[in-house]
């Protein structure tokens, strides 16, 4: 099955390298140099991963990922010469999955795209024992990649949802914040914990009955984090 990259960027050059090399890897490929034309694009295309510059003519990027994220859970990676932690985190909370600053290497780039691509892959069943965690307040469905609370589905981005998986994979048991990273960004991260407090807050925000007092996402400080049923 072949996947489609949607490029928003409104630096011609950046546009065509991304074109020509993921071309070449037989990507699919849509491009667009606005928000505007983003946002219809991937309402028309159906992209399997978006990969946006915050720097756009007409709107900031993370006013484009507000709008993805109204309708669709597609992996979103923002490609910017923004530098500061501040911009990063907000375009995290927005609901990016992954921040790659320009200049950047393109096999950087595509192992990333490649790992949030991955990301968004449903689970196959009979992967684990486990399918279904159930806690007080909402029932985690792994196989069918769902969570339910209070009777309704909770909508997660594919990187809260990897990483609520990673944890009740492993329910009650620490998993440091390497190895979380890790898991779930990619083998190259191991230090960039901002990530992590962004999604776990995002995941108590949207799971936990009182996120400011969590009951089954647990920060153990300077080591990781612990899901409890």
């Amino acid at each position: 099955m072949t996947t489609r990259v949607l490029v928003v960027d409104d630096e011609p050059q950046i546009v065509r390298a991304l074109v020509i090399n993921l071309k070449a890897r037989q990507y699919e490929v849509d491009a667009a140099h606005d928000g505007r034309t983003a946002l219809e694009l991937a309402a028309s295309r159906h992209p399997d991963v978006v990969v946006l510059d915050l720097g756009l003519p007409d709107m900031d990027g993370v006013e484009v990922i507000r709008g993805l994220r109204g309708w669709t859970r597609v992996p979103i990676l923002v490609l910017s010469a923004r530098h500061s932690s501040d911009e990063k985190v907000q375009a995290l909370d927005a609901g990016a999955d992954d921040y790659v600053t320009k200049p950047f290497g393109m096999d950087e780039l595509l192992a990333r795209l490649r790992a949030a691509v991955r990301r968004a892959e449903p689970v196959g069943a009979g992967e684990d024992d486990v399918t279904t965690v159930e806690t007080a307040g909402f029932t985690v469905d792994l196989t069918a990649k769902k969570v339910n609370r209070s009777g309704r589905d909770v909508r997660l981005t594919p990187t809260e949802w990897h990483l609520l998986e990673v944890l009740v994979r492993n329910t009650g048991r620490l998993v440091s914040q390497k190895q979380l990273l890790q898991e779930v960004w990619g083998p190259s991260y191991g230090t960039e914990s901002n990530y992590l407090r962004v999604y776990m807050a995002q995941l108590r925000r949207k799971l936990e009955t009182d996120p400011s007092h969590p009951e089954h996402f647990i920060t153990e400080p300077g080591m990781g984090y612990r899901f409890e049923k």
